[in-house]
């Protein structure tokens, strides 16, 4: 299968389909052998930060939709434009485990050749050992194609802490504003409440007071008709 992209065309590793014609097996041979099947990768997170006197991993694992045969690999540090030899070896294929020449002073292959894993071990790192280190790879099946991914390291005193004075700042002064929102709001329910009582409270003195008006002023419904009028004889 192809997937062309701005230009580029991108064969991926398929199970083979028979041609149907001479042609055909020139141009899908041709296709694999000019595709890109080896790969080197340092991971997702392609740099490090470490402390003075540690001791650190540097990734580095090889995939190949090809298979290897005689893969020749080694990592190297950029030594300020000079590119100098960590270690090397050649991976007869998948199931032999490199036997891996070391260069550099502290430093251990611990790579598994089973997992695709070359990765090596930098101990007790110094101000020396920051920099860029390439992990590169050719395999013969490829003809002599070439491929790298760079891993930069980058050594310090300490770590640094992370200053959370503005995330406390920032949480204080929302929790406040939440605190602030539910005082208000209980508050008002009791100024409301406080509010409907004095209300009630009013509505029942104004009714007392009307009956005691009509009292005292003999009106109707008061107690002065009760009374009857003295009769004349």
């Amino acid at each position: 299968h192809e997937r062309r992209m701005f230009g580029i065309v991108d064969i991926k590793c398929v199970s083979p389909v028979a041609p149907t014609s001479s042609h055909s097996v020139l141009s899908v041979l041709s296709g694999v052998w000019s595709a890109q099947a080896l790969e080197m990768s340092v991971g997702k997170i392609p740099f490090l930060e470490a402390v003075n006197g540690s001791t650190v991993m540097l990734p580095c694992i090889y995939s190949s939709c090809i298979g290897i045969k005689n893969l020749y690999f080694n990592w190297q540090f950029n030594d300020n434009g000079t590119m100098q030899r960590v270690c090397e070896s050649v991976i007869a294929s998948e199931e032999v485990v490199p036997d891996v020449s070391i260069y550099r002073d502290r430093v251990e292959f611990v790579g598994k050749n089973h997992e695709h894993n070359i990765s090596i071990l930098l101990w007790n790192i110094t101000f020396e050992d920051q920099g860029q280190y390439t992990c590169f790879g050719r395999n013969p099946k490829e003809k002599g194609k070439n491929h790298s991914a760079i891993f930069t390291l980058y050594v310090v005193d300490e770590l640094r802490v992370v200053d959370n004075t503005l995330t406390i700042m920032i949480a204080s002064a929302v929790g406040g504003a939440i605190a602030l929102l539910m005082g208000f709001m209980l508050l008002k329910n009791f100024t409301l409440f406080v509010l409907a009582k004095l209300e009630e409270n009013n509505k029942e003195c104004l009714v007392t007071s009307s009956g005691i008006d009509n009292t005292e002023n003999g009106l109707s419904g008061s107690k002065a008709d009760t009374k009857s009028t003295p009769k004349k004889k």
